[in-house]
């Protein structure tokens, strides 16, 4: 299949109505093109890839840390070792560069075995949440972290089928808990999904939780057969344009590629994300 790749100089701009993701699969990235995302890091970033045990997980942060610097130098006129980065209270990474446009991107990392998924937006809050679906599924623990209805849509399913709509309603409700930035302060058996509908996914809140269902949109993708990914995007007004996603697969410091990434409802059959011919 032919990959239209995009060179590394082309300038993108974000839209107030577009959400720009951007996966990498780890085991595309060579060990030494990993070696030299060194560079980029602070002091800080290379004393945390220091402490990692497993060199996956040495692999997996130096990967991550390239792909959040090289792809907001897409977007600003920072050069991807130049961006620095703080946390708030609950942990949430925001970007602390004086330039205008770069204090004005929202973004979130999410990352599971083998993938590394990276959201991108102009102020607006964002969350996404990636898993690996050739895991097996903790089912157990929705008895804890589901919703009355969570649990009833997911037991009312033949077992084979359960897998994988626990992590539907699992990815969705951490992707919202991102966008919220607010951690396990929410109490996610305090909001749920309805996947009963083929076309679309709704969120419910319970009585007394501040937040109300028209705030917020919510997309299931496969970026590859093996993996699931939520997004949550804070809704523009009413007079703004509707949002749209564009989704590029990139090797930092090699390429990126649009890829065509269709919206993933489980049972319905749906192929992965596919490169643009």
């Amino acid at each position: 299949m032919f990959a239209r790749n995009v060179s590394l100089r082309s300038p993108l701009k974000l839209a107030p109505e577009h959400v720009d993701l951007w996966y990498t699969r780890t085991d595309q990235v060579a060990p030494e093109l990993a070696s030299q995302y060194q560079a980029l890091l602070t002091a800080q970033e290379l004393i945390q890839y220091s402490r990692f045990y497993f060199e996956k997980d040495r692999h997996r942060y130096l990967v991550t840390r390239a792909l959040v610097r090289e792809v907001l130098s897409r977007y600003a006129p920072v050069a991807p070792e130049v961006w620095r980065f703080e946390a708030d209270r609950y942990g949430k990474p925001f970007v602390v560069n004086p330039t205008g446009v770069a204090r004005q991107i929202t973004f979130n990392i999410s990352h599971t075995d083998g993938l590394v998924v990276l959201g991108i937006r102009l102020s607006r809050a964002l969350g996404v949440d990636i898993e690996s679906t050739a895991r097996e599924a903790p089912l157990s623990v929705s008895e804890q972290f589901f919703a009355a209805a969570e649990r009833r849509d997911l037991c009312s399913l033949p077992p084979l089928h359960q897998p994988m709509r626990f992590w539907e309603l699992w990815t969705l409700k951490e992707s919202y808990v991102k966008a919220r930035g607010m951690g396990l302060s929410l109490p996610l058996d305090q909001f749920s999904f309805d996947l009963t509908l083929s076309s679309t996914v709704s969120v419910q809140f319970a009585p007394g939780f501040e937040d109300m269902p028209s705030r917020w949109q919510f997309w299931l993708l496969r970026p590859t057969v093996h993996h699931l990914l939520s997004v949550c995007v804070e809704t523009p007004g009413l007079d703004d344009l509707p949002i749209r996603l564009n989704v590029r697969e990139i090797v930092p410091q090699s390429f990126h590629r649009l890829v065509h990434c269709p919206i993933c409802r489980f049972p319905q059959t749906t192929p992965h994300c596919s490169t643009n011919t």
